[in-house]
């Protein structure tokens, strides 16, 4: 017979105040873990994003140049509900970003300017839990992120960095990794879901072009599933679910 208890999640660590969140493209937070961000800025905490890509190419109807400035936009707005006003972009090719030393450098540079204890990333696999597969973009950021985390604590790995004044940083604890097929911890996701549907509505340009269901419908119902789902394995409270990797 099976335990049970073996498929719960772990709460995901407190004992922390930075986190930098990392992935290729606007709204990839906010179908993943903006609820869990929500709370943590709620308690004090610092959360800043870093986006590889303006998600340029990611609508059909709207031509990159048009795309790219208006999803900045949207990707700031939606940043903004859940308390965070630290966003950057990276300039990567939506649609196309390579995994590579570029990448890692970037990342790494980002880290080390910001600092922070837990470094967030989106599912680095090649499917959504064996039944979809997944962007070459997610694989490319998520691994990257994970290698940069390291990379960045090494003074002798992008050694231009220091010439460029930033030192190393080898303050990363846990890169958590959001969408996983095999999560290991979850965050409570009971006080900001409200606003994780909100943060999720700021990106309408794109959910409009992405289904025909009413917005805020999508958003809720989307969101709602997921959180619910993942609160099954904690409690039964709703939750966001993450892969953590300790360091």
């Amino acid at each position: 017979m099976t335990d049970v208890t073996t498929n719960q999640l772990r709460p995901m660590p407190e004992d922390w105040q930075r986190a930098l969140a990392v992935v290729a493209h606007p709204d990839d937070l906010e179908y993943g873990c903006s609820a869990a961000i929500a709370a943590w800025t709620d308690a004090g905490r610092e959360v800043a994003y870093v986006l590889a890509t303006r998600g340029e190419a990611g609508i059909d109807t709207l031509e990159p140049a048009k795309c790219g400035p208006l999803r900045e936009r949207e990707q700031r707005a939606s940043a903004a509900v859940v308390g965070v006003s630290a966003v950057e972009f990276l300039d990567h090719a939506d649609g196309v970003i390579e995994y590579g030393i570029d990448l890692r450098r970037d990342i790494a540079a980002a880290i080390r300017r910001h600092r922070p204890e837990l470094v967030i990333t989106l599912n680095h696999r090649d499917t959504w839990g064996g039944v979809a597969w997944n962007t070459p973009d997610h694989v490319a950021v998520g691994r990257a992120t994970l290698d940069a985390a390291a990379d960045a604590g090494n003074r002798w790995i992008f050694p231009e960095l220091v010439e460029q004044g930033l030192e190393p940083w080898n303050g990363v604890r846990w890169v958590a990794v959001a969408g996983s097929s095999t999560p290991t911890h979850a965050s409570d996701a009971s006080a900001g879901l409200e606003r994780a549907v909100r943060s999720l509505l700021e990106h309408r340009t794109y959910i409009e072009a992405l289904t025909d269901e009413e917005p805020e419908t999508y958003a809720r119902d989307f969101l709602s599933a997921n959180a619910t789902a993942t609160g099954e394995r904690f409690g039964g409270k709703p939750a966001v679910a993450f892969e953590l990797f300790g360091r």
